[in-house]
């Protein structure tokens, strides 16, 4: 019998155990996802050496304010001794349940000088941004006294974020990209990455799920990792099973986007069209730095 917490996210439990047990040994979490608990509980329950996992958990955009208090509740929910790696998941803040400007305290800057503070501590190994654009970096790194170690985005062959990808390695700062199959868009029941043309050609050339090929595509960008999300065992499986594409391949890859009306964001940001919307989660796009994309 594993660990139970009260209140516990038993499939966030079910989907971590199982992860590593097929070999998985980074675990993303986040403060605003309400399953930390179980993280930590099934890192536990696993009996992994401590320094064999890397653990990444994030600021909820409601604690800007808040970023100490705020930290020791994620080390203390996860109760693993400490943090790898700890992220600002939106550059926006809210305040009581509303998001404020971008010009309003806090700004994504002062929150970053409380995240700096963090690594004084000694529980956080690494601090780092994620949701953050080429513009926001830059006013950031404008005071900062850390960069960044990692900007999580949203990433896969429909939105390469080559601008961003750029910026990024000159700034040494890592970028790991989440949904990189995509999510279905417009009442469809697949990710239209999963039926792309190309995708599906890659996929029968080296009889593999398209899924793996576009995991690998995004496992081979010098600069990237890459953290897919699954809680059916099979897909765990295919999706740990890199494969290593030929140049012409991830040459032709790198080009989909390129594709009449093929860039685009395929995540649902509140179940909104950011695009259609011209902003999301109460930013303008021009704040977010994403009203162009590349």
């Amino acid at each position: 019998m594993g660990t139970r917490v009260e209140g516990m996210n038993q499939e966030t439990y079910d989907m971590v155990t199982e992860a590593l047990k097929v070999g998985y040994r980074h675990i993303d979490t986040a403060g605003g996802y309400g399953n930390e608990e179980a993280v930590g509980a099934a890192i536990r329950d696993s009996k992994f050496h401590r320094e064999k996992l890397f653990v990444t958990t994030k600021l909820p955009n409601e604690d800007h304010h808040n970023v100490a208090e705020t930290f020791e509740k994620s080390l203390k929910n996860l109760d693993i001794g400490y943090i790898d790696l700890y992220l600002v998941h939106w550059p926006m803040a809210s305040i009581d349940g509303k998001t404020i400007s971008i010009d309003q305290s806090p700004t994504y800057n002062e929150t970053w000088k409380e995240m700096e503070k963090l690594l004084d501590t000694g529980k956080v190994k690494a601090i780092g941004v994620s949701n953050f654009s080429v513009k926001n970096l830059t006013t950031l790194l404008e005071n900062a006294k850390v960069v960044p170690a990692v900007n999580q985005v949203e990433s896969h062959p429909y939105l390469p974020q080559q601008s961003l990808d750029r910026f990024c390695q000159e700034k040494g700062i890592i970028l790991t990209a989440y949904s990189p199959l995509g999510q279905p868009r417009e009442g469809k029941k697949v990710s239209p990455l999963l039926t792309d043309e190309k995708v599906l050609e890659l996929a029968k050339k080296y009889d593999v799920g398209a899924g793996t090929i576009l995991i690998s595509w995004m496992a081979q960008r010098p600069g990237w990792n890459v953290i897919p999300k699954s809680s059916n065992t099979k897909r765990m499986t295919e999706n740990f099973n890199i494969i290593k594409l030929d140049q012409a391949d991830y040459d032709a890859l790198s080009q989909v986007h390129k594709g009449d009306g093929k860039l685009q964001h395929l995540c649902s940001y509140g179940d909104k069209d950011i695009m259609k919307e011209g902003a999301i989660f109460g930013w303008p796009l021009k704040d977010m730095g994403w009203e162009k994309m590349d």
